[in-house]
């Protein structure tokens, strides 16, 4: 059997799921798009209108990249058990809340105490995606066999396990730097929820994402 063909054998009919999981993302991205616009209305010059546009890529990248990871893993994780399903709720929820969260923790109208507390929430959310995303790339390792799946992949989803559960600390640990320390006018812990998107696509143009190359993944 050809690589090709192994890999087609992994391939499944899309659950439910799934289909409200690419609906529910795409509405993020929409409602970010959407805060992009009702932002503009409010800017009073080109300052405001690049910060706009940075604050929606922030957020875009963020979503995306976390679709990605999350298709290229279930497209062979078995994705009806109880768990991951429970799961895969949960992360659908905080992909649902994250433009909110990130709105609230930058939007100037908000005092420092009530941005400080929307950041920790955002990252706790970030996070919370990576952790699950990690968790789910655990279970395909450990339905390795049951999936007959090749070694090289399962190989790949365990560094993607590992090094996802490693930026989620390092989100996590941003929880502890206060909210008053700035890097380039850029509060520090908002940049460490960036991290992961760096390694993500840092890793994907070395090679591919977190060591996972989709359906054919972890092919070197």
């Amino acid at each position: 059997m050809s690589k090709s063909e192994k890999s087609d054998a992994v391939r499944r009919p899309r659950p439910r799921i799934e289909s409200l999981s690419d609906l529910i993302y795409g509405l993020s991205l929409s409602i970010g798009a959407i805060g992009l616009v009702v932002n503009s209305v409010q800017s009073s010059g080109i300052g405001d209108i690049n910060r706009n546009i940075i604050d929606f890529i922030f957020v875009f990248l963020i979503l995306v990249t976390s679709w990605i990871v999350y298709t290229e893993t279930t497209s062979v994780l078995p994705i009806g058990t109880r768990p991951v399903t429970s799961l895969n709720i949960v992360l659908l929820v905080l992909v649902a809340i994250m433009p909110y969260l990130f709105e609230q923790a930058i939007s100037q109208s908000n005092t420092a105490i009530v941005q400080n507390y929307a950041s920790s929430l955002f990252a706790l959310d970030v996070s919370g995606q990576i952790l699950i995303a990690s968790a789910f790339a655990h279970v395909v390792t450990l339905e390795e066999r049951r999936l007959a799946i090749e070694a090289g992949v399962a190989a790949g989803f365990r560094r993607s396990r590992n090094l996802l559960f490693f930026v989620a600390l390092v989100v996590l640990v941003g929880l502890g730097v206060p909210w008053d320390w700035l890097l380039l006018q850029v509060h520090v812990r908002m940049l460490m929820c960036f991290v992961p998107i760096i390694v993500f696509w840092a890793n994907r143009m070395r090679r591919r994402p977190f060591g996972v190359g989709g359906i054919g993944l972890g092919q070197t």
